[in-house]
């Protein structure tokens, strides 16, 4: 008994200061995450109050809380939504979302059966393989765009496709098809291939397995995967000033137009930046499930 009430008291000597170290762990953790989520949202908290802020508001200096620090107003949601400048807004807006869908689609398509390909077969480029050839698309990222503009430009003037979606459709699906084969890759790595042996056992095709099995199975990378493309291409703001003028502006563009020679229309700026922001942030919102799942295929085997 005597043992047993020591070893009880050892136990409860030591519980206090466990339970003392884990809450004090955890006040810091959430702590520290309280602050980087501070610092991530500032840039969007500044952008959507600025949008409702008068021209002296917003030169006066650091205001954030509407009613508080300043009276809002609808200065910038006006001269962006009315008249001529409310034409444009649709217009880039319009182009933005179409050749950011088309891009995500078409790279998408052609991202997946390359991913595919690296996952199932076993090539030999030369002294390459699978993962040389893997390795050769992701360092495609590694080139700064500002080093092929020129050849770009010359070559999209000969082809007719400047200040065209077409265009840039095209260049948006080819630079973002190196992270749609990266994470499909891997996301089709962490199917089991016997789910398609099967199939091919009960009398499927190759092409036929891949879209009825894996395909599904692999949802969540293709939703991740069509995302981030959308989201880059959305954002994108090099290419499209230097190969569009105005049937090919995007809403990117658009902001940086504020910026003239009469100074800088912050109030405009950040009524487009938040229109701009709305859509990407209700994305991540409803499928942020999607984003962490494919992203994180395959990291824990």
């Amino acid at each position: 008994m005597a043992v047993i009430a020591a070893r009880h008291g050892r136990r409860g000597t030591t519980i206090g200061p466990t339970t003392a170290r884990t809450t004090t762990a955890r006040v810091v953790t959430y702590a520290i995450l309280l602050v980087w989520s501070f610092i991530c949202l500032f840039p969007i908290v500044w952008t959507i109050t600025t949008s409702v802020k008068s021209q002296v508001a917003v030169i006066k200096g650091p205001t954030y809380i509407p009613w508080w620090d300043f009276n809002p107003v609808d200065l910038g949601w006006r001269s962006v939504t009315q008249g001529s400048q409310g034409d444009v807004f649709i217009h880039n807006f319009k182009n933005s979302a179409i050749i950011a869908l088309t891009s995500g689609a078409a790279a998408l398509v052609l991202g997946s059966l390359a991913g595919y390909g690296l996952a199932r077969f076993t090539y030999r480029f030369g002294p390459w393989r699978n993962r040389d050839i893997s390795f050769w698309f992701l360092s495609q990222l590694i080139l700064p765009p500002v080093a092929i503009i020129m050849p770009m430009l010359i070559l999209y003037r000969d082809l007719d496709l400047l200040d065209t979606r077409l265009g840039l459709i095209i260049l948006y699906t080819v630079a973002n098809l190196p992270i749609v084969i990266w994470i499909m890759r891997d996301q089709f790595n962490s199917i089991p291939i016997e789910l398609e042996q099967a199939a091919l056992v009960d009398g499927a095709t190759l092409f036929g397995a891949f879209l009825r099995i894996v395909i599904p199975v692999a949802g969540p990378g293709l939703v991740a995967a069509f995302i981030l493309v959308v989201v880059f291409c959305w954002n994108e703001y090099f290419f499209a000033a230097i190969l569009s003028r105005t049937d090919a502006t995007t809403v990117p563009y658009m902001v940086a137009a504020q910026v003239s020679s009469q100074g800088v229309k912050w109030w405009s700026m950040a009524a487009i930046a938040t229109a701009a922001i709305a859509p990407l942030i209700i994305i991540g919102v409803f499928l942020e499930r999607y984003i962490v799942k494919g992203l994180t295929a395959g990291a824990v085997k």
